[in-house]
Order: C-alpha cells, then structure tokens, then sequence
C-alpha cells in the first residue's frame, strides 16, 4: 500500500525560507519517503551507479539538512573514491546528526585511519563496535575486520623486529 504524502503546512514555503522547516516538508515528503530515497541512493552506490547516487544523497541533503541519510551517503562515496578529506567532512556531519549508527562510525573511523589520524580512527572503531554488541552491522563488522587485520599486521612486524634483533 503506499504512503500518503505528509500535510503540507500552511504557509510551508515561507516557513522553509525562513529555516522553521526542513525543504521537504513543503514537498509533503514524510519520514518514510525519506527512507526510501536513502535506500535507493545506497542501492545505487552499490551497484556503482555513483553519479546517480550522489544526486539522491545531495538531494537529501538539499530536502532535509537535519537527516543524516545524505552526509553518510556522500561520506560512505568519498571514502570510496579515496576523497579523504570531503569524505570526512560528510561522516563528521552525519556522526553529529546520528551518533549511533556503527556504520558511520567505522567509515569515519576508516577515513581516519587512511589519513595517518591513528588515535582518532581507533576511538572510531571502538564506537562502531560499542554500538553493534549482537555484531550483526555490516559497517561494524568491517571496522572488526580492520582491527582484527591491523592486529596481525602489527604481531608479524613485532615478531619480524624480534627476529633482526636476534640475527
């Protein structure tokens, strides 16, 4: 069955112009339409349609600047494109709008890490994890990943110097 639009409010384009309300409240689009169109720009980015899916994410953004749907997605590209630091700009804002996702948390914990920003990405991780205890997140179980890869990379270089020390 689909959704009824939302109730557009009187005067909605005044109040939009004035900050009172988010854009797409005067286009009658509830939280559940929002939803959708996040799902979809992911979709897209999946399927590596990422120019289609930036329009979905920045037209979030443009609808709704207080959803985190469009900064994670934005966040989720960047970091994919090895756009550093536009990418932690994007999860920055979407941690601030929604602190308990595990999946911006290790992508932004990831970014972090791909800039050298040790203690920061580890901090990151850890939220990611903190937040997924049944370890069912997608994003937190690449955080789990990570660490978990970092840890044998760091024993064998442990192990490696023990061995040159010896020799």
């Amino acid at each position: 069955m689909a959704q009824a639009l939302a109730t557009v409010p009187e005067n909605a384009l005044e109040k939009v112009i004035a900050g009172e309300l988010p854009f797409n409240v005067y286009f009658g689009f509830n939280r559940g339409q929002l939803d959708a169109m996040a799902a979809l720009g992911f979709n897209l980015y999946e399927q590596g349609r990422n120019r289609d899916a930036e329009r979905i994410f920045k037209g979030l953004i443009a609808l709704d600047s207080k959803l985190f749907y469009g900064y994670a997605g934005m966040g989720a590209m960047a970091l994919s494109e090895e756009k550093l630091d536009e990418a932690l700009s994007y999860l920055r804002k979407a941690a601030e709008l929604e602190p308990n996702d595990p999946t911006i948390h290790a992508n932004l914990g990831e970014t972090l890490l791909r800039q050298a920003k040790f203690d920061e990405a580890a901090a990151e991780f850890e939220k990611a994890l903190a937040l997924d205890a049944d370890e069912d997140d997608p994003g937190a179980n690449r955080a789990r990943a990570i660490i978990d890869g970092m840890e044998i990379v760091v024993s064998e270089l442990t192990r490696l110097q023990k061995a040159a020390g010896q020799a």
